[in-house]
């Protein structure tokens, strides 16, 4: 019966969670702009003495490890890289995409199309990845600019569920009868526990000095604009 400390950080969400053989027993989120950095430990202390769980009781750490926001990601994995040296616990990293379906999936245990969630990146590019209902993953994670040919292969066999925040923003494009969106927020570190559980139970863990967020995208630093000078 594993305890598993769970973060997820990679979109305005911040939440930490913390689970007891997959099943949640503790959890605090908020979602806001640029609040990872100030209020991601305060969380993790806050869930632990809720749960009334000494970090040392801890069996493993689990991430959100993206793709998704490059400053949000480097603030959990460096967090969870932290506990995990500073307890010698276990690191486990979860596809950000893959904890989306999986939440989606726990809500509609009945669904038998496919799932697609989406995480915004910028303008109509989104990171974005297809399961079906078995949460196996049918199209690969991948960065899509969206129009209205996207996931026409999908879309004319199956009914898909588009999920997450860059989902929002392709309504108006993916205009098709088995297109169904669905607005709830699926980036919570409560959607790790199952899948977390399963990957502790088969010893799935990240080589905690070389781990590294999945960033999917090199970021990339745009300079201000120099004023001209009259």
């Amino acid at each position: 019966m594993p305890t598993i400390l769970q973060l997820e950080t990679a979109t305005p969400v911040c939440a930490v969670a913390l689970s007891i053989d997959g099943k949640t027993i503790a959890f605090k989120e908020e979602t806001a702009q640029n609040i990872h950095a100030s209020k991601l430990t305060l969380f993790i202390n806050e869930v632990m003495e809720q749960a009334n769980i000494k970090f040392n009781d801890l069996d493993a750490v689990a991430v959100s490890k993206g793709p998704g926001s490059y400053t949000g990601l480097r603030i959990g994995v460096s967090t969870a890289k932290g506990l995990c040296f500073a307890l010698d616990k276990p690191l486990i990293g979860i596809n950000t995409l893959t904890m989306m379906a999986a939440g989606f999936l726990s809500e509609h245990p009945n669904y038998s199309g496919l799932v697609c969630p989406m995480i915004d990146a910028r303008r109509m590019e989104v990171f974005a990845a297809v399961f079906d209902y078995q949460l196996n993953e049918v199209e690969s994670t991948n960065a899509k600019i969206v129009d209205e040919n996207s996931f026409l292969t999908h879309l004319d066999q199956h009914l898909v569920t588009f999920i997450g925040n860059g989902a929002e923003k392709c309504r108006e494009l993916i205009n098709h009868k088995n297109a169904k969106f669905v607005s709830s927020n699926f980036n919570s570190a409560v959607n790790l526990s199952s899948i977390a559980n399963v990957a502790f139970n088969d010893k799935n863990f990240e080589d905690v000095a070389y781990f590294e967020p999945f960033y999917l995208k090199d970021f990339v630093f745009t300079a201000p604009k120099k004023k001209e000078l009259f």
